[in-house]
């Protein structure tokens, strides 16, 4: 009997649990799984970044930085949730289609402030909310930003009104229209309605007017090239100014100077693939016809760090030529520039043949008045610095002060080449 209770009970749990089982499955049928977000983390090189503003990059150039389709769309509408603009880095890192890693990648290239202002975003969730204040009818045709920001509109959405009204062909044609000016929200449109002073429908011939100002506001292009545009030959090509900033560093910074193809200038991730199949036609790269420089002609005071790299130096040698002389304040001699550490020292001993020197320029002084700080930065004098201006306090006199020195030959040799 108990042995038959037994297997009742079992029973009545395995039917019980089969029941439950069923009833999971179908009430959660309906709830597709939430996509599985991949990072793409080695798609672009950091190498190739330069700075950017976030809020002007379109869903091709958030791909060119790196992410995946679904990143990039996670991305935009995550830029709509938080008022349709990033107001800081805090902001955007909170976006988990951004990795922390490749947020750590990006973070030092991009165009906004550390921190959100006050400690929140809220700044972009309260359109709408400010109270509007209407004193009577009005054509907002006529309005200008100061008329928005009477009315009770922030010098943001002021803008924006402006923005979308010239975007129109300069006027709002119809209420209809007006309502559609997303910085509106749908509370206040309600309040400005009955006071706008313009048609209530749009008119049928607007689409057609629509159209033609697209094709006379279509860019129109004439042969450049890229190397030569400055900040505004960029935004007069359609760029606004903080692309053609980038654009300008990208060059300077990542190219070194010059773009040298037309593969260079696509891989700016401000340049839209649209755009730049757009420019391509009319873009003529020019090979820079740089002239020789006579080397028996320059002096070896002046001459810059892109001549020694013409001669042949590289880049090692030259700069370390360019700071010695910095630090001396210039060669009084030439066997100072064999002595220059890290320098391949026959093709300098080539150099000095071929070129003259001028120390003409060099500042001179005497122990008794050459400046404080000449004396400590000076690399013949900062090890004798503090004894010479103790000394001549109490004997301002050159040839007491070098007798007080007691210094080796070689170094009072050295340091006269400075003294006047």
């Amino acid at each position: 009997m108990m042995r038959k209770n037994y297997y009742r009970k079992l029973a009545f749990m395995v039917t019980l649990l089969t029941i439950l089982l069923a009833y999971q499955k179908y009430t959660s049928r309906e709830k597709e799984p939430f996509p599985e977000v991949k990072f793409i983390t080695s798609h672009s090189n950091s190498a190739d970044l330069s700075n950017f503003d976030p809020n002007t990059l379109d869903k091709e150039q958030w791909q060119k930085l790196g992410f995946s389709e679904k990143q990039t769309a996670t991305i935009m509408k995550y830029k709509d949730i938080v008022g349709g603009k990033f107001i800081s880095k805090e902001q955007l890192k909170k976006c988990y289609a951004i990795s922390e890693e490749k947020f750590s990648e990006l973070k030092s290239f991009i165009l906004l402030p550390e921190k959100t202002e006050g400690g929140n975003s809220k700044e972009f969730k309260t359109y709408g909310k400010k109270e509007i204040i209407i004193s009577g009818k009005f054509n907002p045709d006529q309005f200008s930003a100061n008329d928005w920001l009477k009315m009770g509109f922030s010098e943001k959405q002021a803008e924006a009104i402006l923005k979308y009204r010239n975007y129109l062909g300069g006027s709002f044609i119809s209420k209809e229209k007006f309502k559609e000016c997303f910085i509106i929200s749908p509370e206040n449109y309600n309040k400005l309605e009955p006071y706008l002073i313009l048609p209530t429908k749009t008119p049928t011939t607007f689409k057609n007017l629509a159209q033609n100002n697209a094709v006379k506001t279509k860019m129109q292009y004439h042969y450049f090239d890229p190397n030569q545009l400055d900040f505004e030959g960029w935004k007069a090509i359609g760029f606004s100014e903080k692309q053609a900033v980038t654009i300008i560093n990208y060059k300077d910074r990542n190219l070194r100077g010059s773009f040298k193809s037309l593969e260079d200038l696509q891989k700016c991730f401000v340049i839209s693939a649209e755009k730049f199949q757009e420019m391509k036609p009319y873009i003529k790269l020019q090979e820079k016809q740089q002239e020789k420089t006579d080397f028996s002609k320059t002096d070896l005071n002046t001459i810059t760090f892109r001549q020694l790299i013409e001669f042949g130096l590289d880049e090692r040698s030259a700069g370390s030529i360019i700071g010695f002389r910095k630090k001396l304040g210039g060669f009084i001699n030439k066997q100072q520039i064999l002595s220059t550490y890290n320098i391949d020292q026959d093709l300098v001993q080539k150099l000095i043949s071929t070129a003259p020197l001028n120390p003409s320029e060099v500042p001179r002084y005497s122990l008794v008045d050459a400046p404080e700080e000449w004396l400590k930065n000076h690399p013949y004098f900062k090890y004798s610095a503090d004894k010479i201006i103790f000394y001549r306090i109490s004997n301002p006199d050159d040839r007491k002060i070098w007798k007080l020195l007691k210094l080796k030959p070689e170094y009072e040799e050295r340091m006269r080449l400075y003294i006047k």
